[in-house]
């Protein structure tokens, strides 16, 4: 799979990232110690991102695993699709949600899962399962779902932390009181998690479209594909679903669509579907960039 280089960089710059926001966040309470112990929990938080990713995420969507007598159909697509790629037969799981989607997790190919909803295996045909399922196998054959994992793991951590350290900035908390600056912990508590946010948008965004295109190149076209986006698009609008919004960058698209305002562009977690649609259209077996 392509872009293996520029997102083993992009996990580096995440991994960097979340443990630079703990040592400052850390060090708004206490210098010395403070930064410390922000940093034992940055290491202690991206090591469990790193192995942990997969599990986490299949809790939170309450996915099950389904085997080949339950789901023939899935295990068929799946199958062909890793053998297409030269890859190993991920983990399957089958979530109780009505909304259409789906999502791929795990630290590696070896490593990994892929979870559909019921609504997208009642409401989609085989061959638009099979555009989902190529793009969601696309980003476990990239390895940029650690990026997702991690990116989500940062967003969540430091939400929590930033949390304390606005608490201790009101009511008093940690050491060298004539040393503190409360107004500046304040700031460093809305900020910190607002950088981490805008950080998991643009990758998630970017994540998206490379995977349509490579999905789209594992099957030969981006019409499957490109017909099931627009169709759990509807779905994601018209039926909600219960997800924390730190792991909505994972699903092929964004869960909470429906509650979305229009002008929260700028915090979208994934590309215009229009857009995505519009591009898997243009391409086809020798086109630029296909």
């Amino acid at each position: 799979m392509p872009n293996m280089s520029k997102n083993t960089i992009k996990t580096y710059v995440l991994l960097a990232a979340l443990g630079g926001f703990f040592i400052l966040i850390g060090g708004a309470f206490a210098q010395g110690p403070g930064l410390m112990i922000g940093l034992i929990l940055g290491l202690v938080m991206v090591g469990g991102s790193y192995w942990f990713s997969d599990k986490v995420a299949v809790k939170a969507a309450r996915a099950v695993p389904v085997t080949e007598a339950e789901a023939p159909a899935l295990y068929r697509i799946v199958r062909d699709l890793t053998t297409r790629a030269n890859m190993p037969m991920p983990k399957l799981y089958v979530t109780p949600s009505l909304q259409p989607n789906a999502f791929a997790t795990g630290r590696s190919p070896d490593h990994a899962a892929v979870a559909c909803t019921q609504g997208i295996l009642q409401m989609l045909s085989e061959e638009e399962l099979s555009g989902v399922l190529a793009h969601e196998l696309s980003h476990v054959g990239n390895r940029d779902i650690l990026i997702g994992s991690v990116a989500a793991v940062i967003a969540m951590s430091i939400t929590f932390l930033a949390r304390m350290a606005m608490f201790g900035a009101m009511f008093g908390g940690g050491g060298g009181r004539d040393r503190r600056n409360p107004m500046g912990e304040l700031a460093l508590a809305i900020l910190a998690p607002v950088a981490a946010m805008f950080l998991q948008m643009a990758l998630s965004r970017s994540r998206e479209f490379e995977a349509d295109r490579s999905g789209a190149r594992l099957l030969g076209t981006g019409e499957p594909l490109a017909r099931a986006l627009e169709k759990i698009e509807v779905g994601a609008r018209q039926i909600p679903m219960d997800v924390n919004p730190a792991q909505a960058q994972a699903y092929i698209v964004n869960p909470l669509t429906g509650r979305q305002m229009s002008a929260a562009k700028l915090f979208m977690t994934h590309p215009p579907t229009a857009e995505r649609v519009e591009r898997l259209r243009k391409m086809h077996p020798g086109a630029a960039g296909f």
